[in-house]
């Protein structure tokens, strides 16, 4: 941990108290380690080359430099270690010199200078008259610390790139927790709207139906007048009501279920209530598609019929459902038709198409693919959805 203290990480939480500690412990440690080699060694004995107080005071030049090691740290340890050859003080500072290059530079230069450390123990040796110990033992020290320091570096240096990556990776992670929530929301926004669209474009079609035979007709019965009238506060109510189940808000009774497959033939039948004349052929298995698979087709019909009161020729369509499990759910809606389509322009109204373009996207987001065009004097729309086995 002392080791670790020398260099903090630039991006720690108060680096400049922790920077100002490090140096104080490096100068601290690297006197202590020099003063007790030179007590130990022989650079207090008869022969050294540079009396004891000469070889302390070098060490404690060289344990100053040692402030400025995280701005230079190659050309402090360089300029460090010539003074190994002299004085017995100065390894200290050295080997936090070599410790701090260890934690910021590649192994060969390491390798290069731990090497150079070691020599300048030999050229020691070789500088004193009567040293008390053979050279092997010199060597034998500064290669155990310098190999000490230099591998506590590098193993230093591993820990804070793991750190970093493993921060990145988090900061990475929390980025891409936010977009799939962004997504998430963009995608419930695009469902509601789709839902919303369908369910009001055929209720308010249903209540321009009625609303318009109304407007029409010169003179209406007191019945006539409350059947129609009947009729557009029910489908007024029954388009509030879904709205309620698309967008979640709470209503005084429990949400009703969505509609599927089993709820088309009351689909058919409000459309025959409004003065449609449906064709209604229905060829798939009792048993019927899945949940999600009969709700896209419900809206894909519901769409299918509003767009045929709205644009067709003739307030008549003919609805054929075909298909079985393992192949394909396939819807063919066919209205009479005589003008030509258009795609939507941002001029448009509530129709302008599309109607057209989110049965397209209900159908690409189910896997299908989807036809529509004018075809002899009809518009036939088919859409092909997977149906699982």
């Amino acid at each position: 941990m002392f080791f670790a203290l020398l260099v903090p990480d630039p991006g720690a939480h108060r680096a400049a108290a922790r920077d100002r500690l490090a140096d104080t412990v490096a100068v601290v440690l690297a006197l202590a380690y020099g003063s007790a080699m030179m007590l130990l060694g022989d650079a207090t004995r008869p022969g050294a080359i540079l009396v004891w107080q000469a070889d302390l005071a070098i060490g404690v030049l060289c344990a100053a430099a040692l402030l400025v090691r995280r701005r230079h740290p190659s050309a402090v340890a360089v300029a460090l270690l010539p003074f190994g050859a002299v004085s017995v003080t100065a390894t200290g500072p050295i080997i936090v010199a070599l410790f701090t290059l260890a934690i910021r530079r590649r192994p060969p230069l390491l390798l290069l200078l731990g090497a150079i450390n070691v020599g300048t123990g030999a050229v020691y040796f070789l500088l004193h008259d009567h040293p008390a110990f053979g050279m092997w033992m010199d060597l034998l020290v500064r290669s155990v610390i310098t190999a000490a320091a230099l591998g506590w570096g590098l193993f230093v240096q591993a820990y804070r790139r793991l750190t970093t990556s493993l921060r990145e990776h988090a900061a990475r992670l929390e980025a891409e927790q936010v977009l799939r929530e962004e997504q998430a929301r963009l995608t419930e926004r695009a469902r509601i709207a789709r839902e919303t669209h369908d369910v009001l474009a055929h209720r308010m079609s249903l209540i321009s139906l009625h609303a318009g035979a109304l407007e029409v007709r010169a003179s209406v019965s007191p019945e006539e007048l409350s059947t129609a009238a009947g009729a557009i506060r029910s489908s007024a109510h029954e388009a509030l009501e879904e709205l309620r189940s698309v967008i979640g808000v709470p209503s005084a009774r429990p949400e009703p279920p969505q509609p599927g497959l089993a709820d088309m033939a009351d689909l058919i039948g409000s459309a025959r209530d409004a003065g449609m004349t449906v064709d209604y052929v229905n060829g798939v298995p009792v048993d019927g598609p899945p949940a999600q698979l009969g709700r896209t087709a419900y809206r894909i019909v519901q769409e299918g019929l509003t767009n045929a009161r709205k644009h067709g020729s003739g307030p008549a369509a003919s609805v054929l459902l075909a298909g079985e499990a393992g192949r394909a759910l396939r819807i063919t809606i066919i209205n009479p038709f005589s003008g030509t389509v258009r795609a939507p322009s941002p001029g448009d109204g509530a129709g302008g198409g599309r109607g057209l373009v989110g049965i397209g996207e209900r159908v690409a987001l189910a896997g299908g693919r989807v036809t529509h065009g004018p075809a002899r004097g009809s518009f036939r729309l088919e859409a092909e959805l997977p149906w699982p086995g």
